[in-house]
């Protein structure tokens, strides 16, 4: 390289040096191509770039999922066996996450016949320390076992949604601090519950209460079914969407208020102005394809944005593959044709939650019976939209 060359080279790099410590649109455009983890870090170089970072993750408000299924190649379960590497990837900074994940295979009671012994539980007081770690402290965890996952692969709205009534699977929901949009977790058992705890949780007395998802676990002990009531009565006279199921167990939030084995339920409370679900109840007279498609279709009225919009499938587990005549994916199938853009997550339990009802800006189509709530071998759908 000749001096004049040389010369040029520094020339440019003095340049492009000088337009990354002081022109901030370009700075800031380039930081919105870093993903959050990394552009946390960029913050710390200088002022400049900590601002401009600032108003980067003010814009990402983009809802984010990790999810896996199959067999784990590490002793952890295969959705915290990738999730570590995969939130370094993402867009967003988390302050709630949802996270679900197979029953069986999370507490070790899958049967591993080759080794001839039960697989070591991948649940402990570690896993859930490790989780907390992944995400920005104060952020809210909710962790939740079930018989069964339904989930969308990770990296496009658009990809075909999976049920899983056996085998290792999970997913991870990501929701940021989005403008409009209140998400408070909730979580009660017979000790703590009370009208003052859900007045405080704001699941009554909420004039801008949209949504609610809830998870029940241990219902069928000696009085789960009279707290359940306790739960769903005041909510039944509310003008939210309700819609959940009957889970095995919660690994997070840390259940200090109750013993091992009790009843209880945790959940998201979605309050706002941009807060907009509807759902519909697939009943047990849905028992084809065709019948499961025309049902789901009618959450088309709803008018929901697509954007920013995630379905939730609370399944009976009684449900899927053998209800349809051994035909697999059937409602997931069903919902994908309808809504082709839209992620679908849910679960197969003991119980579903749920009935037909639209909440969107300024009106509620409901019932309001409580018994309409609570039901058996059926699938309650649901969409529900954020910001």
């Amino acid at each position: 390289m000749g001096e004049s060359e040389g010369v040029t080279v520094s020339l440019q790099d003095s340049k492009a040096s000088y337009i990354l410590s002081n022109v901030d649109e370009v700075v800031e455009r380039i930081l919105t191509f870093v993903p959050t983890k990394s552009l946390l870090r960029i913050a710390s170089v200088c002022r400049l770039w900590r601002n401009c970072a600032r108003r980067v993750l003010r814009t990402q408000q983009q809802l984010t999922w990790v999810s896996a299924s199959g067999p784990s190649n590490t002793k952890a379960h295969v959705l915290c066996s990738i999730l570590a590497e995969e939130v370094e990837k993402v867009f967003l900074l988390p302050k709630t996450v949802l996270a679900l994940v197979d029953y069986e295979a999370f507490n070790g009671q899958a049967y591993c016949y080759r080794q001839n012994k039960a697989k070591k539980s991948r649940h402990s007081p570690d896993t859930v320390e490790e989780l907390s770690l992944l995400f920005p402290k104060g952020c809210d965890i909710m962790g939740v076992t079930t018989l069964g996952v339904v989930l969308t692969p990770s990296g496009s709205h658009s990809s075909l949604p999976q049920e899983y009534q056996e085998g290792e699977a999970g997913f991870t929901i990501m929701f940021p601090s989005i403008e409009g949009v209140h998400i408070k977790p909730f979580h009660f058992c017979k000790e703590s519950i009370s009208p003052t705890a859900l007045k405080e949780a704001g699941l009554v007395d909420n004039p801008e209460l949209r949504v609610v998802l809830m998870f029940v676990y241990e219902a069928y002990k000696p009085g789960g079914a009279h707290f359940l009531s306790q739960i769903l009565e005041p909510l039944a006279k509310s003008k939210a969407l309700i819609a959940g199921g009957l889970v095995e167990s919660v690994f997070s939030p840390p259940r200090h208020c109750c013993s091992q084995g009790a009843y209880g339920v945790v959940g998201l409370a979605l309050s706002g102005p941009k807060v907009q679900g509807a759902s519909v109840l697939l009943d047990q007279d849905i028992s084809n394809p065709k019948a499961a498609e025309a049902t789901i279709r009618r959450l088309k009225a709803a008018k929901i944005p697509e954007r920013n919009t995630l379905g939730f499938m609370f399944a009976c587990v009684g449900r899927g593959q053998n209800y349809y005549n051994n035909q697999a994916n059937v409602e997931a199938d069903a919902f994908h044709k309808v809504f082709p853009n839209t992620p679908l997550f849910g679960l197969f339990g003991n119980g579903e939650i749920g009935c037909d009802r639209i909440v969107k800006d300024d009106y509620t189509l409901c019932d309001t019976d409580t018994d309409s709530l609570q039901h058996e071998y059926t699938t309650v759908m649901t969409l529900v939209h954020l910001g």
